[in-house]
Parts: C-alpha cells; sequence; structure tokens
C-alpha cells in the first residue's frame, strides 16, 4: 500500500519551536522511510544555528511544556536513539549477509523509528554513504529499514554518543505491529501525569533521572480538544 506520511522534524536554536514538515510518497517498510529521514536531517541541517534534531509523528504529543524540552535535550551530552540487538526473526532475522563483510550480524541492531540526534551525528547520517547504499540494496520490505539503518550506523561507530533509549513514549501493551491507538477518552490531567511519573529511571547525562520520555504516541484526532483543553493546567502554557 502507498500512503503519505507527514514527518515533522522539531529542531531548536533558542526558546522558539521551529517545524519542519516534509511530505513524501512512500510504502511501508521500504527504505523510503529511511531515505525522508536523511532528508529531513538534511534540510534542519542548512540551518547552521541548530543542533539538536527530533523526528517525530503526526501522532505525536508533547508531554511537558517546550522551556522543559529545549532544556533537557540542549544539555544533554548524549542523543536519544534507541539501539538493541533483538536475536528474534524480528531482528536478527532482517539481517542480510549479503552485507558483510561491511555490516557483520553481531553489529546488527534494531531500535524505534522515533529519534533525537545532536548535530554531530545528524552530519555524520547524511554524510554516510556506504552503509546507506547498502540497506537500499539489501534491506528489503520486511526488513523495515527505518527501524534499522541508523540505529545499526550509530551502534558501529557512535555508540558512546548515544543514550540508547527513546524519549517518545508508546503503549505496547496490546500487543502486535503497531502501539495502541488514544483517543479522547483517555485525554486527562491524571493521564498526562502518569506518563510523567511512570515509574521508570533511565540515565541522563551519567545520571538518574525520572524524567524518561519528552514526547507521548500514538494519539487519534479525537484527542485533540480535549489536550487543548488541559494546555493551560498541565503544559503551563499560559505563562506564555
Amino acid at each position: 500500500m502507498i500512503s503519505c506520511l507527514p514527518f515533522q522534524v522539531l529542531y531548536m536554536r533558542n526558546l522558539n519551536q521551529l517545524f519542519l514538515f516534509f511530505l513524501q510518497s512512500v510504502e511501508w517498510g521500504t527504505v523510503a522511510l529511511a531515505e525522508a529521514e536523511r532528508r529531513l536531517l538534511a534540510n534542519a541541517l542548512l540551518d547552521f544555528s541548530n543542533e539538536r534534531f527530533v523526528l517525530l509523528s503526526e501522532s505525536c504529543i508533547p508531554i511537558y511544556n517546550f522551556p522543559i524540552v529545549y532544556k533537557y535535550l540542549i544539555n544533554s551530552d548524549y542523543s536519544f536513539v534507541e539501539s538493541y540487538d533483538d536475536p528474534s526473526r524480528y531482528g536478527r532475522g532482517r539481517y542480510s549477509r549479503n552485507m558483510l563483510p561491511n555490516i557483520k550480524l553481531y553489529q546488527w541492531r534494531k531500535g524505534s523509528q522515533w529519534f533525537e540526534l545532536s548535530r554531530e551525528l545528524a552530519v555524520n547520517i547524511v554524510a554516510d554513504t556506504k552503509y546507506y547504499t547498502l540497506f537500499k540494496k539489501y534491506c528489503k520490505p520486511s526488513c523495515y529499514p527505518d527501524e534499522h539503518y541508523i540505529q545499526t550506523f550509530l551502534n558501529m561507530f557512535y555508540g558512546s554518543l548515544n543514550a540508547n533509549r527513546s524519549v517518545t513514549w508508546v503503549d505496547w501493551s496490546m500487543g502486535g505491529p503497531h502501539p495502541a491507538t488514544l483517543g479522547a477518552a483517555n485525554i486527562t490531567e491524571g493521564f498526562i501525569q502518569a506518563l510523567r511519573n511512570n515509574g521508570t529511571v533511565c540515565p541522563y547525562n551519567s545520571e538518574k533521572t525520572s524524567v524518561c520520555y519528552l514526547f507521548a504516541r500514538k494519539f487519534a484526532p479525537s484527542a485533540l480538544e480535549p489536550l487543548l483543553n488541559l494546555t493551560s493546567k498541565v503544559m503551563g502554557f499560559k505563562n506564555f
């Protein structure tokens, strides 16, 4: 199935929130998704004052206001890209031996498509042609390059610069290939607070923090109105 997916790169230079929208016809599971990510980064990099880059979908929401998100990311020593070794057929099973000798099985990684990158890592990903070409040639449908290319590339060369976790929360409790979709009935002040205080503890600049997620997905259009009703009370937008 061919679909048009709007990708949003949120990139920051001061306390202004800037969005770059990029629309490309893609087929789910193909390298076109990874290509769209690289093009988004390339366009965002044209502004030399931008230092951090976040990839979100149209179904994502922030769970903190912009100053908190900005401070968290701009002060981070690491990027936030989920990258892990999955021994199942959904991880290592997608690896192609045709990628040898440049990419070996033990280097292969999987992770969420939704990432946050420093400028240094964004530049290196956009500049890469060798490894991206291998993915384009051998990571065919059912391989899902958007779940493996950046994750594997960073693991191979820049793992020390990656916190190895995502800052986007999702609910996988329902099982299946996609996370649960949340609608208007789910949106309450208590729900947003629960996302913020979900008991998770994660590393941040070599210390421990309970602030692990800055964004959340997957939200249906019906969630928009109740979310807007909470912007003043929960998000603190009345201060701007």
